[in-house]
């Protein structure tokens, strides 16, 4: 049994920023912390005041963490960013929002020394004394301070204060991790109730010392709370001054309690019992479902089903089951899948967790030439922008037609080599998406025959694979990871008018679609042919027997894709003693299920670095140790179990935390894994964070194994997918409860047909009883709170 805690976070947009540059404008973009941890980027939007990102991310984090922060900033080429202004959101705030926090909200000020970070660790003691008792408080350490001088560390000592007297620990130099064990002692009288004052300085020796953070408390609360417990630093909510613009977010915490397997097991064999009979089951519990959810969660409902039935080998049988309940509802063929259905949201859910890396072998080189060419497009007339040509001293003004043509020949170039590269693609894609697809195309000849239908099989396939994968992936690739950052208003437009003209070939250029914009004429030759190589396309993919699909799919299996890839430098020691140097050297690394593997090239031949068993925690760098906050550690063994670490740098943040969190998601389950580590290294004759002079002892800050970033190609966890639907099924309950009176009163009335077997709401009451039975599992495991961890969160007075 485990509690899961993760944040569902969408960043909007912002509007109202103040302008950075000279040019009277901005470059924004957002860091998110967590616990003043970076963990997301998102890209940069540049020259505008009112960005737009559109991102989404999840996390899943420890339930300790206390509160997320979003900062904006402006991108400058030549120095330092800066900050426009914060949003920080605490734990207890997001808790108080169960549907999750959205809406504008409006930046503040982010002041230094309000930006304090890290924990500090206190021993308090009461002493009998010949006259009155004393209060001894043990100073031992602490731990991730925030890094105030220029060598990204500090110079902190302590400052205690009580009844009016003030002792000092001292100086540790150079330290985001000191440690002091030092005592001080005041006299207590019984009943008192002055304020313990417990603040943490950076020295400096020519400027003011920077305050690190502060805690106050009464020693009689402290001592019946916890007589030795490690402080957490905070500082007074920030206060805005003067209009720093606003952000539109959306952030959702989420707490889940994940029972044991087998507590799920009922809920899972009734659903997959149900998906196995298909429309000759008696209760049809999976179209009761789709009835009982709402539109603003089908979508999480939708992914969460797609993935419990995806670990059970049942996606195909599930995704069919939902086609034929909405095949049976429908009429009208031009409104065929074109709703937000359960059937259409766990196809788009089940296209993405089956087939992204798909996507990015047939998208991504069109779309990098999208990036690289930059070419100005415009089909629509009353759009185009009449530019300057020729060369330099013989401008002349380029016209309309001009315009319209090469806009058109640039598009129709792009247009003709996607379909090229989807016609090419049919044994590149995954067997299951492969037999979904062929499963949708009959039971959609099926129900609609006769020669007047004869492209609604194709375009059912068309709906899903052009409309709601390709075309969306084509104008915002930096959602579907095809790109680093947003395309520029030059691009964007090109991608937009690229993909339209998908959408257009996946409608197969039925009229209605050619009405829309008759300015996109010049491309209807390509389109025309497009639609040909189309049917062709969708005619072999859905060409494969159910041995065709097992032998694709043993095939794939056996060339298995990494878990994640792509260049890093590792860092090289060379020489010993005082002529020791160090670097670091460019490599193409390769993650998988066995082992970190790395090659000269991504063709070259591998060599394994570290086998996955071997390692024992993936953490972050401090700056300081190497002179930039990109580099992180694999912590591992070797083969005759000596500890060892490997230093890896990364070109940005987001590009750190997906390796970080794609490392530690596939040795979650290892044997061994640290508590603790040290976030520096061993220079000399002592670690670089906290002067600890012995080399294995116990590292001076926690690790951090369960923050993972949500992916498509996570692993997935079937216990986590059935705790989800359990607490949907719970919220519905009340409903299904209602469906059931109805159908015992028709039953009863003899107005519901008989089923062969059982009763049409036998499968329901079935239901109905393994919920109470999860919520009765739920209730004798102990009790839901926060892990032990003994963190107090006590207000910081700056």
């Amino acid at each position: 049994m485990a509690k899961r805690s993760s944040l569902y976070i969408r960043i909007v947009e912002g509007k109202n920023l103040p302008a950075k540059d000279i040019t009277g404008s901005s470059d924004p973009y957002c860091i998110v912390k967590v616990d003043n941890e970076p963990i997301l980027r998102t890209a940069t939007v540049w020259k505008t005041l009112c960005p737009f990102w559109g991102e989404e991310y999840q996390v899943h984090l420890p339930p300790t963490f206390h509160a997320v922060a979003f900062y904006v900033m402006d991108e400058d080429a030549l120095s330092r960013d800066d900050v426009i202004g914060k949003v920080c959101l605490t734990r207890d705030t997001l808790a108080s929002h169960p549907k999750g926090f959205s809406g504008w909200t409006h930046l503040t000020e982010v002041d230094p020394d309000e930006e304090v970070q890290g924990e500090i660790h206190l021993r308090l003691e009461v002493r009998p004394g010949a006259r009155a008792c004393r209060l001894r408080c043990s100073v031992l350490e602490a731990r991730d301070l925030a890094p105030k001088d220029r060598n990204g560390a500090s110079d902190p000592f302590v400052r205690v204060r009580y009844k009016g007297r003030t002792q000092e620990t001292s100086i540790v130099k150079k330290s985001c991790y000191p440690r002091w064990n030092e005592t001080f002692e005041f006299e207590l009288e019984e009943g008192a109730t002055e304020v313990l004052c417990v603040e943490t300085w950076d020295w400096d020796l020519v400027s003011r010392n920077d305050f690190l953070g502060k805690v106050s408390t009464t020693p009689h609360h402290f001592l019946q709370a916890a007589p030795t417990v490690l402080q957490h630093l905070r500082s007074q909510a920030a206060h805005s001054r003067g209009n720093l613009g606003s952000l539109q977010l959306e952030v959702r915490l989420r707490d889940e309690m994940v029972l044991p397997s087998s507590c799920y097991q009922p809920l899972v064999q009734l659903l997959c019992h149900e998906v196995k009979l298909g429309m000759q089951g008696p209760g049809q519990l999976i179209s009761l479902i789709e009835e009982t959810t709402s539109t603003e969660c089908r979508q999480d409902v939708a992914t969460n089903l797609l993935k419990l039935f995806l670990g059970q080998g049942l996606a195909k049988d599930f995704l069919d089951l939902l086609f034929q309940l909405e095949l049976s509802r429908t009429s009208e063929t031009n409104t065929l899948f074109r709703s937000n259905s359960l059937a259409s949201k766990s196809m788009e859910s089940f296209l993405k967790v089956a087939g992204m890396q798909y996507l990015h072998g047939v998208l991504g080189p069109i779309i990098n030439k999208v990036f690289e060419e930059k070419k100005y497009v415009e089909l629509d007339p009353s759009k185009v922008e009449v530019k300057d040509v020729g060369c330099s001293g013989l401008h002349r003004p380029q016209t309309e037609a001009e315009v319209l043509e090469q806009s058109a020949q640039t598009l129709r170039a792009h247009l003709g080599a996607l379909l090229s590269a989807l016609s090419r693609s049919v044994r590149a894609c995954p067997a299951v998406v492969r037999a979904t697809f062929r499963q949708l195309f009959r039971r959609v000849r099926e129900r609609f025959p006769g020669a007047q239908h004869e492209n609604v099989p194709f375009i059912a396939v068309t709906s899903f694979l052009c409309l709601r994968f390709f075309s969306p992936a084509i104008m915002s690739p930096k959602l579907f990871h095809l790109r680093e950052r947003h395309a520029d208003a030059r691009t964007s437009r090109t991608l937009l008018l690229l993909a339209k003209a998908v959408q257009n070939v996946g409608n197969m250029d039925t009229p209605a679609s050619r009405a829309k914009e008759a300015w996109m004429e010049p491309l209807q030759p390509t389109v025309r042919q497009g639609v040909a190589q189309l049917k062709d396309f969708i005619t072999k993919l859905v060409d494969i027997e159910e041995k065709d699909e097992l032998d694709l799919q043993r095939t794939l299996s056996l060339q298995a894709p990494p878990v994640k890839e792509g260049p890093l430098f590792i860092h090289r020691t060379k020489g010993k003693g005082p002529l020791m140097s160090s670097s670091f050297k460019k490599l193409y690394f390769f993650l998988t299920t066995e082992a970190l593997s790395f090659a000269k090239t991504p063709s070259s031949k591998k060599s394994a670095l570290i086998k996955l068993a071997n390692i024992r925690a993936a953490e972050k760098v401090e700056e300081k140790s190497f002179g930039s906050s990109h580099v992180m550690q694999v912590i591992y063994t070797d083969d005759v179990g000596r500890p060892q670490t490997a230093y890896l740098q990364c070109k940005c943040v987001n590009e750190l935390n997906q390796w970080l969190s794609a490392l530690r998601k596939v040795s979650i389950n290892n044997t061994g894994l640290l508590g603790s580590y040290h976030p520096g290294i061993f220079r000399g004759d002592k670690w670089s964070c906290c002067h600890q002079k012995e080399k294995t002892g116990q590292g001076c800050d926690k690790t951090r194994s369960r923050v993972t970033l949500q992916e498509w190609n996570d692993p997935l966890d079937h216990d986590l997918e059935a705790q989800l639907i359990y607490r949907h099924l719970l919220g519905v309950e009340a409903m299904l409860w209602e469906r059931h009176r109805e159908l015992s009163r028709g039953a009863e009335a003899g107005t519901v047909p008989a089923s062969p077997g059982e009763a049409p709401k036998d499968s329901l009451a079935q239901l109905l009883r393994v919920l109470q039975d999860l919520r009765e599992a739920h209730s004798s495991s102990p009790a839901g709170s926060l892990p032990s961890e003994p963190n107090c969160l006590l207000e910081l007075q700056t």
